[in-house]
């Protein structure tokens, strides 16, 4: 089932710095393009070779964001100055200073998504680094996992059943080869007692998936989906 919360506030802290505007799907593709200079670096010494590769990156990462101002383009330039490994961690943990947190979620918002969910235990959100999200995700008992996206500056709860492939496979949501289930939800279909199952293959790990997960797009197509 699908489920919808309206919330007003965006979470992120101004000081000395530019605020926080990167997202953590954002903060790994950078983190992607790093590796990928980092490995263009070792396999290739022609400076034209590598000039390209450090404007390609620039120019996607840039992409990412539509109106980034002078302060912002400072943070994110040192990514063409990588080359090692050890400078690309380096440029990364700077960077991490700039994540936009997920919307702050507690038990009583969990209450409001899943309303129907009576003795819902939920995560740990004491223990949830917030910034290290795409979307919070739980497996709730042996078969039934809850999500919870953020979208259009609204909370979005779903769940469904859950079952473990005893086989590695591609994730919907973040589209790496991993340990995955096929995730299975219920929506209402033409008459008020019919109802239609969804579902496709994520990760089994959501925190895998939130440190793998580059782009919001699949995450909203598979909740889409699920909607129809």
């Amino acid at each position: 089932m699908i489920h919808v919360k309206e919330t007003s506030d965006k979470q992120g802290t101004a000081g000395e710095r530019p605020e926080a505007f990167i997202r953590n799907d954002q903060f790994n593709f950078i983190k992607g393009q790093t590796k990928i200079l980092v490995n263009g670096k070792a396999s290739s010494s022609d400076a034209e070779v590598l000039s390209v590769l450090r404007h390609l990156a620039q120019e996607k990462v840039f992409s990412l964001f539509p109106s980034l101002n002078d302060e912002q383009k400072a943070v994110l330039k040192p990514l063409t100055a990588v080359k090692e490994t050890a400078e690309a961690e380096a440029f990364l943990e700077q960077l991490s200073a700039y994540l936009l947190p997920f919307k702050s979620v507690t038990d009583q918002n969990l209450k409001k998504l899943f309303p129907k969910a009576k003795k819902l235990k939920g995560p740990k959100l004491e223990t949830v680094d917030f910034k290290k999200l795409s979307y919070l995700g739980w497996i709730e008992s042996a078969t039934l996992m809850y999500l919870v996206i953020e979208k259009d500056g609204r909370l979005e709860g779903i769940h469904g059943s859950f079952n473990r492939s005893a086989k590695h496979g591609i994730c919907s949501i973040c589209n790496k080869h991993n340990e995955v289930g096929l995730f299975t939800a219920k929506t209402k279909g033409s008459s008020p007692d019919n109802f239609v199952k969804r579902g496709n293959y994520i990760c089994q790990d959501n925190d895998s998936c939130n440190r793998n997960i580059d782009t919001l797009e699949r995450l909203h197509d598979f909740v889409e989906r699920l909607q129809k």
